[in-house]
C-alpha cells in the first residue's frame, strides 16, 4: 500500500498523469470514485475536445490514440469566428498550406477518457482502485496518505490532486481559488443537418446568444453532423434540456438562423455551470494540482483538456529531472513555476475574450465588430493564433 505517487481522479488527466508517471519507471496508485465499468466505458457527456497536435501526438506516443475509432476522430480545416448577425465578416484562421493540413481534430471526450484507461489499466506500475472515495488525505513535509472510504490507507511520496475544477483535495488542503463565475450555462449535444460543415469549427458570438458548431463526422451525402455548444442564462439552458425534441431541434434551427439547415438531435443533451478557476497555488508539501484542479478553463479557446495534459506532462518531467523523490520541495516549485507561466497569461486573456465577447452592449457589439475585422487584416497575428492553436512550438 505504498507509492511514489498517489493520484486522486481517474479522468483523462489523472489518468494520463499515471501513464506518465509510470513509464518513467514510478508506482502510481490512482483512486476514482466511479466503478470499474464506468471508468472503462464512460457515458457520453457532451464534450468534444479540439485536440492540438502536441495533444495528438503524446496521445499517440503513449499507445492511447489507437484505442479511438479512427470514424469518431474529425480533423478540423478552419477555424471561423463570427460576432453579431449572419452575413457579418468573419475571421478564418486555416492549417497552413505547407502543413499539417488540420488545425486540430476534434474527439469526444468519453472516447479519449476510455482509450486512456485501456493504456493505464495495461501498463505496468499504475494500479486502479475504483469505486472508492477519499475519506481523508494527509501530507507533510515527510510523507503524504489518504484514507479511502472501505478504511484502506495509501501512503506516498506524493498526494496529485486531479479532482476537477471544484476539487475537495484541494480546499482541504487549503488552498483558495479564483473563480470566475460568468452566471451562464452551456449545452452541448449532437445535431444532424443537411448542410456540410466542410471541417470548419464555428465560435458565433451571436447578440443573446453564443453557439459554437463543432465537425465531429464526415460530411456526407445526407448531410452532416456537428457538435453544438450553446451558451445561455441558466433558466434558459434547463428550459432547452427539458424541451421535447421536436421543440428542441425547431428552436436551435432558430436560433442558427437555418444556416445549416433544419438541426436534428442525435444525443443526450448536457448541461454544465459555466464557472473558469485558477487555483492560488499548484503546491502544498507533497501535495500537487493538476488539470482542472489548477485550472479551469473557460471553453471558449479550447484550452482546457490540452492545458490539463501538459499539466501532467511538466509534473512528470519536474519528477524526472529532480532527485528521486517525486515529492521533493525543488520538483514541486519547479512544477508550479513552469505551469503558471504556461497558464496564467492564457486564463487572463480567455476570461477576457469571453467577457467582451459575450456583452450585448453597443460599445461591446462595436468593439468586436471592429476587432474581427482589423484582426483579419494582421497576417503576423493570425499566423500567431493558428500556431498557438496547432501548438506546433512545443
Amino acid at each position: 500500500m505504498t507509492y511514489d505517487v498517489i493520484v486522486a481522479g481517474g479522468g483523462p488527466v489523472g489518468l494520463a498523469c499515471a501513464i506518465s508517471l509510470a513509464r518513467d519507471g514510478r508506482k502510481v496508485c490512482v483512486v476514482e470514485r466511479s466503478p470499474l465499468s464506468v471508468l472503462a466505458d464512460p457515458p457520453f457527456d457532451g464534450r468534444e475536445i479540439a485536440l492540438t497536435h502536441h495533444a495528438s501526438n503524446w496521445l499517440k506516443d503513449t499507445g492511447a490514440w489507437g484505442e479511438i475509432p479512427v470514424e469518431s476522430i474529425c480533423p478540423m480545416h478552419t477555424a471561423r469566428i463570427e460576432t453579431g448577425a449572419v452575413g457579418s465578416p468573419p475571421l478564418l484562421f486555416d492549417a497552413p498550406a505547407e502543413g499539417p493540413d488540420a488545425l486540430g481534430h476534434l474527439v469526444a471526450n468519453h472516447l479519449i477518457r476510455r482509450a486512456l484507461y485501456r493504456v493505464a489499466a495495461c501498463t505496468p506500475g499504475v494500479e486502479i482502485r475504483s469505486g472508492e472515495g477519499i475519506e481523508t488525505a494527509r501530507h507533510d513535509a515527510r510523507s503524504a496518505s489518504v484514507t479511502l472510504t472501505d478504511g484502506t490507507k495509501l501512503n506516498a511520496d506524493l498526494l496529485v490532486a486531479a479532482d476537477g475544477r471544484f476539487s475537495k483535495l484541494r480546499d482541504a488542503a487549503g488552498i483558495g481559488a479564483i473563480v470566475h463565475d460568468f452566471g451562464r450555462s452551456i449545452l452541448v449535444c449532437r445535431m444532424h443537418h443537411p448542410e456540410p460543415h466542410a471541417h470548419t469549427a464555428l465560435q458565433w458570438f451571436d447578440e443573446g446568444q453564443t453557439i459554437a458548431l463543432l465537425p465531429i463526422a464526415p460530411d456526407g451525402r445526407e448531410g452532416a453532423s456537428s457538435s453544438l455548444v450553446l451558451t445561455l442564462p441558466d433558466e434558459d439552458i434547463a428550459r432547452l434540456k427539458a424541451l421535447e425534441p421536436e421543440a428542441f431541434n425547431a428552436e436551435i434551427t432558430e436560433r442558427t438562423h437555418g444556416r445549416m439547415g433544419p438541426m436534428t438531435l442525435e444525443s443526450p443533451r448536457c448541461s454544465y455551470p459555466l464557472k473558469a478557476v485558477y487555483a492560488h497555488r499548484f503546491h502544498a508539501p507533497r501535495f500537487a494540482l493538476i488539470g482542472d484542479a489548477a485550472v479551469g478553463m473557460h471553453p471558449i479557446t479550447a484550452h482546457g483538456f490540452n492545458l490539463g495534459l501538459k499539466g501532467q506532462e511538466t509534473l512528470a518531467r519536474a519528477i524526472h529531472d529532480g532527485p528521486g523523490d517525486a515529492g521533493a520541495p525543488s520538483v514541486l516549485a519547479k512544477f508550479a513555476r513552469t505551469h503558471r507561466l504556461a497558464t496564467a497569461p492564457l486564463f487572463a486573456a480567455t476570461n477576457a475574450i469571453a467577457t467582451v465577447y459575450t456583452r450585448d452592449e453597443a460599445p461591446f457589439l462595436a468593439a468586436r465588430k471592429l476587432g474581427l475585422a482589423v484582426a483579419n487584416r494582421l497576417l503576423p497575428f493570425k499566423s500567431a493564433v493558428t500556431n498557438m492553436l496547432m501548438d506546433r512550438h512545443s
